[in-house]
């Protein structure tokens, strides 16, 4: 049930966003944050949003971001993210994202900005830095703050942000008055870190060295089979749990517990005298089951273009309203002139 003000009775809001910056997530991202996304659902008022603005500062190419970004929305419903109990929506869609962004933007310092580790460790990596990469997170607290979001899942990486964004909120309150809910950080549950199955000492990532490593969640039965049985393991036969020692086997129990809902110790006991191929093999069968699922409504929704467009644009009917009361409550305490 929602009332007048967007929000479902007796539920505080939460927001969470993924950038639009490849083809399929991976099944770090299914296990570190979808998972945990759809959880959401069942005790929060939940927005979730696709953020193709923070996907340009950086190059892209325009007919691929388009792609991506349906992409990226057609996963996370196929995920489990419910249209009919959260709110999905696609950053772009929502006009006072920047509009709010220019105004905190203004609210920021320059100092402050440089501070962050984010922006400190890109720009020390690349030549050609936009300035959208500098003033990023003013945008992030305009995603956030444009509707009085309550709590912010996130990572320990994107801690800082989140407090930037608390300063930010508290700074516009203290100098025009009581504007935006000032957010708290819900720092997400423990998960399993997922790593590069031909590099299990780096996080899985869509930079991964060597598509080997990497499961996106929308491969096929075979690509996932495949890229398990060739994945890195260790010296020895013998299954144990041991990331120092033997960070190959223990990366693959890792994900078959974070999948199967098993403890480590009970899989490892279930193994006891076997080989690592046969670990292999039954870590292939869960991950396949696990996505079949969400890999075939997923391609369901890509095949119906015009059910995930409604479904987006419902979802930016019901964000855009908030956002444009948050907007003009803003423009009238700044002073802007409003048509």
């Amino acid at each position: 049930m929602t009332d007048s003000s967007g929000l479902q009775s007796g539920r505080p809001r939460s927001l969470s966003g993924i950038q639009a910056t490849s083809d399929s997530l991976h099944l770090g991202n299914y296990i570190g944050a979808l998972q945990q996304f759809v959880e959401q659902q069942e005790t929060h008022d939940a927005f979730f949003f696709i953020a193709n603005l923070h996907a340009i500062t950086v190059d892209q190419d325009p007919a691929q971001l388009r792609e991506r970004t349906l992409r990226t929305a057609a996963q996370f419903i196929g995920a489990g993210l419910d249209p009919q109990r959260s709110t999905l929506y696609v950053q772009s869609h929502i006009p006072a994202h920047t509009q709010l962004g220019w105004v905190l933007e203004c609210t920021t310092g320059l100092g402050e900005a440089q501070r962050m580790t984010q922006f400190k460790d890109k720009s020390g990596k690349n030549e050609h830095v936009s300035l959208g990469l500098l003033t990023y997170p003013a945008l992030m607290a305009a995603d956030i703050l444009l509707y009085q979001a309550d709590v912010v899942p996130v990572g320990e990486d994107q801690r800082q942000h989140l407090e930037m964004t608390r300063n930010l909120a508290e700074r516009f309150n203290h100098r025009y008055g009581d504007t935006f809910t000032v957010p708290e950080a819900h720092i997400l549950k423990s998960t399993a870190k997922v790593y590069d199955l031909q590099d299990p000492t780096a996080k899985m990532s869509k930079s991964a060295q060597t598509p080997a490593g990497l499961i996106e969640i929308l491969d096929d039965a075979k690509s996932i089979t495949k890229k398990i049985k060739s994945a890195v393991t260790d010296a020895g036969t013998e299954v144990t749990y041991d990331p120092e020692g033997k960070p190959g086997v223990s990366n693959l129990l890792t994900i078959h517990s974070a999948l199967s809902g098993r403890s480590i110790e009970d899989i490892v006991a279930e193994f006891e005298g076997r080989m690592y191929g046969h670990l292999k093999v039954a870590l292939a069968e869960v991950v396949v089951e696990t996505l079949r699922p969400l890999r075939e409504r997923t391609l369901e929704l890509l095949d119906d273009p015009a059910e995930l467009a409604r479904v987006l644009d419902a979802g930016a009917e019901t964000a855009g309203a908030i956002a444009e009361r948050t907007i003009a409550d803003v423009y009238d305490r700044v002073g802007f002139l409003t048509r």
